[in-house]
C-alpha cells in the first residue's frame, strides 16, 4: 500500500513518516498490499490530530482520531481502521475478491447489496422537557433519544456529540 503522509502546521520527520508507515502496514493483510492512502497530520492548540483515507478498489476507509501525543493519535486511528475491517470483513473480502461481471450500458441489474429495515419499535412517548430526554438517553446507553418536547408539543431527538457534548434537533414548522 502507498502512503502519502502530510502534514497541517506540524513538520513531517522520518520518524514519524516511517512511524505512520509501519503501522499502517497492519492493514495490508487485509488487501494484498494493494491500494493508496492519504495521511494527514496536524496540531491545532494541543491535540494532534491524524486523518487517514485509505482507497481500495473503490472501497474507502476513513479514520481520524485526536489525543494530546501524535504517536497515540496515530496508535488510536490505526486501531479504529481495523475495528472497521473486523466489522465489515466479510462484505469487504467479498468486494474485493470478486471482480464486478461486465454489463452492457443499457442492461439493468438489481443488487442486494442496500441496508434493509430488519426491526421496527413503538414505544410510548411521555411528553418531557430537553433535560430529561438527555437523563433518560444516558440511562438506556444510547447516542440519541427520540421524544416528544412538551414545551412545544413537537418529536424532537437529542443526540451526543463528538465532543461529549450533547445536540438537539427540532422540526421547523
Amino acid at each position: 500500500m502507498q502512503m502519502s503522509v502530510r502534514g497541517k502546521n506540524v513538520e513531517v520527520t522520518d520518524a514519524l513518516r516511517d512511524y505512520v508507515t509501519k503501522k499502517l502496514k497492519k492493514l495490508d493483510r487485509y488487501f494484498d498490499g494493494a491500494g493508496e492512502g492519504q495521511v494527514t497530520l496536524s496540531i491545532a492548540k494541543e491535540d494532534h490530530r491524524v486523518e487517514v483515507t485509505i482507497g481500495v478498489n473503490g472501497l474507502i476507509l476513513r479514520g481520524e482520531e485526536q489525543s494530546p501525543d501524535m504517536y497515540a493519535s496515530i496508535d488510536l486511528v490505526v486501531e479504529k481502521l481495523e475495528r472497521q475491517v473486523d466489522r465489515y470483513r466479510t462484505k469487504i473480502a467479498r468486494r474485493l475478491r470478486t471482480p464486478l461481471p461486465a454489463m452492457p450500458m443499457s442492461a439493468e441489474v438489481e443488487v442486494d447489496d442496500t441496508p434493509r429495515m430488519v426491526r421496527t419499535k413503538r414505544f410510548p412517548m411521555k411528553p418531557m422537557n430537553v433535560d430529561e430526554a438527555v437523563m433518560q438517553m444516558n440511562l438506556l446507553g444510547h447516542d440519541f433519544f427520540v421524544f416528544n418536547n412538551g414545551d412545544t408539543e413537537l418529536v424532537n431527538v437529542v443526540y451526543r456529540r463528538k465532543d461529549g457534548n450533547y445536540g438537539l434537533i427540532e422540526p421547523q414548522v
